[in-house]
């Protein structure tokens, strides 16, 4: 009462008129001023809305599909639930939508892998409701998850999918992100009456224990659920989750009531018509274009009054609400129709408006210009900016301070190599143009380029974009850098303003050994004395680097791929992407194995231990592709012959080595190196690394087989006089040789010299 003490008694009779109004439930009156529910029935449950046809008691709801309870018993606020189910309704639309709380499916278990809890969930829907298909989904969340949802649609069709979410570590899982590495998602079919969940497990949680237990599933509202690495811990202890549930009010469409006996159609408003569902069967009401309010009640169609919320109205112009629309009216004063922001224009003298208009054209046509110009300008200059930010974060992202820190160690000289610009590049490349594309396989594409002094360039651009491959790709530079070797593919620079870092190198000309051995038509161009040069050739730089550089470096990737030959058919060694500098107190290293298969190390595959022996194995596979012509590795091959490395040591236990020696190079001239070469390769290929023979003692032996090439009389047996006499010239200053011409022993250079005037074609 001291509330109505400060107002005069008028002023008190309005205010308890208003309490009396808002708290009737007879009027019924939303916050929107349009009717919910039937006369004297509840309209609300809390703070959730109860729409006819929803109702508490059988008087206010349409039928008893539609019949809720509110519970007040020792709860605030009170809970709404589907008549006398446990199922809890969090929200009702007269759009024809619900929200249920669905209990959420679990399956966990102990560490010994034995179960611990197992929970399956069901929900089966009355007449004229079904589970809507597009609102929500199937969702599974796990590192051992498996999950299935059946279910039943109206049309008596059943169905049953399933879902898996695996990982192994926490650190596998993306916050956010849904798509089968601990979280898995999937839809789920329409007109769906009746749906059950099951939660299950692959391998009982054994592997993954220590992080995760329990298996969980459910169907709810999809933006009610984003998936975080804390759910694998945190949905036990949530009971439900919404789902969204669509409504109808008859069994009949629009078209199938239309022309019809309408008894029982429930769109009684006046200003209301039948919609279709999207999902489901029926039909269900809305209020026309205009109106607002529950289409299933008599009057609950009200009209909205634009003139206060939506009107287009022009500035001078009056609104005039009409029922379901409204419009606009111009002062007297004024012209046109009062619609938008020039709907109402003055009334002016049509000759001051003729001498007014040359000046107000060229007015606006300045402006115009003007603004356009501007924009032009503002545009270029944005768009410069943001290619340089975009330049310079790639910078730091691709390890440009990394690489620039580890260059600032040495000291400067003509050697080191540049840091090129994206746009220098480019233009070497006509853009990265197909026509310049000179190599492409799982690393990435290699582009032919020249630069703006005209050398001629090979530039590697990966196709990975993965941040944990930039150290690996400064490491590349840096060994790169660090190398100086005439057998050594030479690092011009690199650039690092892409999405991936590109690699230039010098370009050889020649190709890849790999493409020679394996063409029918090059390999011929390969003799044996070239193939023996380029493998001694090849093993001087892994010695060089295991042995001769500042600090040791086991390359761990040698195949034939990766060695290039120029003109002169010079070998040179290239990729060091996959290299590791190896301090000299170590003589192992444990790493994740890397390289390829055919070339591999059995045993850094088995201990993970990188030693300067894995470079010695996979160089023995290179002389067996030389001494072969065979792939290291190749499935079009018979079992036992895929494997070139152990096909060659079955047959070397047979004694028919020659059987699959390259028929190109066999001859009775050298013979005895190439049974050298495979006992040499033999060596390199013994299982325990410290079996096989060191690079620099591999390196010395074939050099020793190439100069013994040279002078092949040293080998001649002179204690026989016969053989003696037979090479000492006779009287006429003439040798023994058959016909007696003049002959002499043809050695390595004058080999070298014809491959010289070879024309190859190809590069790198």
């Amino acid at each position: 009462m001291m509330v109505f003490e400060k107002f005069n008694n008028m002023q008190a009779s309005i205010l308890l008129i208003i309490f009396i109004l808002a708290s009737t439930p007879t009027l019924l009156l939303s916050s929107q001023n349009f009717p919910l529910a039937k006369l004297n029935c509840s309209d609300h449950c809390g703070d959730i809305s109860i729409p006819f046809p929803f109702g508490t008691t059988e008087e206010c709801s349409m039928s008893s599909n539609f019949r809720v309870t509110c519970n007040h018993t020792a709860i605030d606020p009170p809970k709404l639930f589907w008549e006398d189910s446990s199922i809890e309704i969090t929200n009702i639309s007269t759009h024809g939508q619900i929200k249920l709380l669905q209990s959420v499916a679990y399956d966990c278990y102990y560490s010994n892998g034995s179960r611990a809890l197992n929970f399956s969930t069901w929900i089966e829907l009355p007449t004229y409701f079904t589970v809507n298909n597009t609102a929500n989904k199937f969702t599974i969340v796990g590192c051992n998850a498996l999950a299935f949802v059946s279910g039943i649609s109206r049309l008596g069709r059943s169905f049953k999918t399933g879902c898996t979410a695996m990982c192994s570590s926490e650190a596998d899982l993306t916050e956010g992100e849904c798509a089968g590495m601990g979280c898995c998602q999937t839809p789920i079919p329409r007109d769906l009456w009746r749906v059950e969940v099951e939660a299950d497990s692959y391998s009982n949680y054994t592997d993954v224990w220590d992080f995760n237990n329990c298996s969980y599933a459910f169907v709810a509202e999809q933006t009610a659920f984003n998936f975080s690495k804390e759910n694998l811990k945190n949905l036990y202890s949530i009971d439900t989750l919404p789902m969204v549930v669509d409504w109808v009010v008859g069994n009949q469409t629009c078209e199938e009531l239309a022309g019809t006996n309408t008894t029982g159609y429930a769109c009684v408003s006046a200003n209301s018509i039948c919609d279709n569902p999207q999902n489901g069967y029926g039909y269900r009401c809305r209020c026309n274009d205009g109106f607002e309010g529950n289409p299933y009640l008599h009057h609950g169609c009200i009209d909205i009054d634009e003139c206060k919320t939506q009107n287009n109205c022009s500035k001078y112009a009056s609104c005039i609400n009409t029922q379901g629309n409204y419009t606009c009216s111009c002062p007297e004063e004024y012209n046109g129709d009062g619609i938008g922001d020039d709907g109402c224009k003055e009334k002016v003298d049509p000759k001051k408006q003729d001498m007014k208009t040359p000046y107000v054209v060229i007015g606006v046509a300045s402006g115009v210009i003007a603004l356009l110009l501007a924009i032009i300008f503002i545009h270029l200059e944005l768009k410069r900016r943001s290619q340089n930010k975009t330049k310079r974060k790639l910078f730091l992202q691709n390890g440009g301070p990394m690489l620039q820190e580890k260059l600032a160690r040495r000291e400067a000289s003509p050697e080191m190599v540049t840091i090129f610009s994206s746009s220098e590049l480019e233009k070497a490349t006509n853009n990265f143009h197909n026509s310049m594309i000179i190599g492409q396989g799982g690393f990435g594409t290699v582009y032919k380029g020249v630069l703006a002094d005209r050398r001629t360039v090979a530039i590697k651009r990966s196709i990975r974009v993965d941040p944990t491959q930039i150290e690996q790709f400064i490491n590349e530079v840096f060994i790169l850098s660090q190398i100086n070797h005439r057998n050594v593919v030479k690092l011009l620079g690199c650039c690092l303003e892409t999405d991936v870092p590109h690699l230039v190198y010098e370009f050889i000309t020649n190709g890849t050994l790999s493409s020679h051995l394996h063409n029918e038509a090059k390999a011929r161009a390969l003799d044996w004395n070239t193939r023996l040069k380029i493998a001694a050739e090849t093993a001087g730089v892994l010695s060089y680097l295991h042995s001769s550089a500042a600090t040791p470096i086991i390359h761990r990737d040698v195949k034939t791929d990766n060695i290039l030959l120029d003109h002169t058919f010079t070998a040179k060694v290239a990729d060091f992407g996959a290299s590791k500098l190896v301090p000299i107190d170590l003589a192992q290293l444990s790493t994740m194995v890397q390289g390829t298969f055919g070339y591999l190390d059995p045993e850094y595959m088995q201990t993970n231990q990188l030693t300067e022996k894995s470079d010695v194995y996979s160089f023995g596979v290179v002389l067996l592709e030389l001494v072969t012509g065979r792939r290291a590795l190749s499935f079009d091959r018979p079992v036992e012959e895929k494997s070139l490395a152990n096909y060659f040591l079955s047959v070397l236990k047979q004694d028919l080595l020659f059987e699959i020696v390259d028929d190109k190079i066999v001859g009775s001239a050298n013979m005895e190196q190439i049974s050298a070469v495979a006992k040499l390769a033999k060596e390199c290929l013994n299982v325990r690394g410290e079996d096989r023979p060191s690079m620099k003692e591999v390196a010395m032996e074939l050099e020793g087989l190439i100069l013994r090439g040279k002078h092949s009389w040293a080998r001649i047996n002179v204690e026989n006089e016969e053989e003696k006499e037979f090479l000492l010239p006779n009287d006429d200053g003439m040798s023994h040789f058959g016909n007696g011409d003049s002959s002499s022993s043809v050695g390595y250079d004058s080999i070298s010299r014809d491959h010289i005037l070879l024309p190859m074609n190809g590069g790198r």
